[in-house]
């Protein structure tokens, strides 16, 4: 039996399509009107925090480190300066995924995965948010072009021009003005974090550390303005840095070079003072090591080296060495002895050529075997007699010897400016 054909109602069909418009025109009048509240929001009623918010995402304030003072000898000879090198700098903050940014470096550079452990290992040490931290040093021309060709793969990576410590005379001052080195973590806290913005190193031993105040300068500031990737595009204003101040020594090179030579290769050490000013002209431990080494970071196997040398190449003989006075300590015994009565210039004492103690059997032997018969005070210092000096020292006795020998320094840190030196 046929079907009946149905009859299609238009007018039915006509008001579920002006339905269905006026719902859709209400929904995107409805949208429209949350999107203009949501842009008079943030543009009229936040104005001010998002206009400061742009305005600090544009200027940074960038410091500029001072140039480091110089150090002279006492003719003028330079034997701490600056040299001009190129280090390359990670801003991690910046980076992104940094620890694929160090991949990336290692393999545009063809280094070694020693490299990228040093390198990962600077990221991870103390620092200051935003601040770039060189994890290369002394860029060749090669490696510079190479950074340059791959710069779009390395966000937050940059090649800075910087000057560099440098110790043009090597060796011949390394125990005396020391050397600079990375900034650790627990100099990190203690420095002032606003003078040493933009400073990686720092003095480590000797005149570099103690003189570090005079020596650093005062940082300089200058406000840059950034695009969206973070590079600079001028120059707002600067504050110029004040350079360290420059430092000349009383030690003469000529000098230190004659206590060098004069040492012959053999290990020890040599100080030369001028008495009429108490001015060190000469100051020498051997062996010696190349300061260099630790500007920019030692490796661990030339650290290694020096470390376990059996020549001890990094100890400070001169100012950690404990020896044994020797005669040179008689003229303040003969002083104490006459100081306390204990003695008069014509007491005499019988050398048979040493010297024992009441109740003891044990020799004391005299330099002279032989003996040198009664000597008196002046006698026994022209001789150097060690059996009249036994003898002062016992009737001194221990507490009052101690005390005479403090006055001269005895026992006691007695140099100016170094912070490394042993009581004696």
């Amino acid at each position: 039996m046929p079907q009946p054909i149905r009859i299609k109602d238009h007018e039915k069909d006509a008001r579920l399509v002006r339905g269905r418009v006026v719902f859709g025109a209400i929904a995107v009048v409805a949208l429209i009107c949350v999107l203009i509240a949501r842009l008079y929001f943030l543009q009229v009623i936040q104005y001010e925090y998002h206009s400061t918010l742009s305005e600090n995402n544009r200027v940074h304030v960038q410091p500029i480190p001072p140039t480091r003072g110089l150090i002279f000898d006492r003719n003028g000879v330079v034997v701490a300066d600056n040299r001009p090198s190129f280090s390359l700098s990670m801003t991690r903050e910046r980076s992104g995924d940094w620890q694929q940014i160090l991949d990336v470096i290692v393999q545009v550079l063809e280094l070694t995965p020693e490299d990228r452990g040093i390198f990962e290992k600077r990221m991870k040490q103390g620092r200051r948010p935003f601040e770039p931290v060189p994890i290369l040093f002394e860029l060749t021309e090669e490696q510079i072009a190479r950074i340059a060709v791959n710069q779009f793969r390395l966000p937050g990576v940059e090649v800075v021009a910087q000057l560099v410590r440098h110790y043009p005379q090597g060796a011949h001052f390394a125990h005396s003005v020391g050397y600079m080195g990375r900034i650790n973590e627990k100099e990190l806290k203690s420095l002032d974090p606003v003078n040493y913005s933009g400073t990686h190193h720092i003095g480590k031993t000797g005149i570099e550390r103690f003189y570090e105040p005079e020596l650093h300068g005062q940082v300089g500031y200058e406000e840059v303005e950034t695009n969206a990737r973070g590079r600079v595009l001028r120059v707002l204003k600067r504050t110029d840095p004040i350079p360290g101040k420059d430092i000349v020594l009383s030690l003469d090179i000529k000098l230190q070079e004659a206590a060098e030579t004069a040492l012959g290769g053999r290990r020890g050490a040599v100080v030369a003072l001028d008495p009429n000013t108490g001015e060190v002209l000469a100051m020498v431990s051997q062996p010696s090591f190349d300061p260099n080494l630790f500007v920019t970071g030692i490796s661990f196997k030339a650290y290694a080296e020096l470390r376990d040398s059996i020549d001890r190449p990094l100890f400070n003989r001169v100012l950690r060495g404990l020896y044994p006075p020797g005669s040179t300590i008689k003229p303040a015994v003969a002083i104490a002895g006459l100081d306390s009565g204990v003695v008069t210039a014509s007491t005499r004492v019988f050398d048979p050529g040493y010297y024992m103690l009441p109740n003891y059997d044990h020799k004391y032997r005299n330099w002279n075997r032989t003996g040198d018969g009664y000597v008196d005070l002046d006698t026994a210092i022209m001789r150097s007699n060690d059996t009249y000096f036994y003898d002062l020292a016992h009737k001194l006795g221990i507490d009052r010897l101690s005390l005479y020998l403090g006055k001269f320094g005895i026992g006691q840190k007695v140099s100016l400016d170094m912070f490394e030196e042993s009581r004696g």
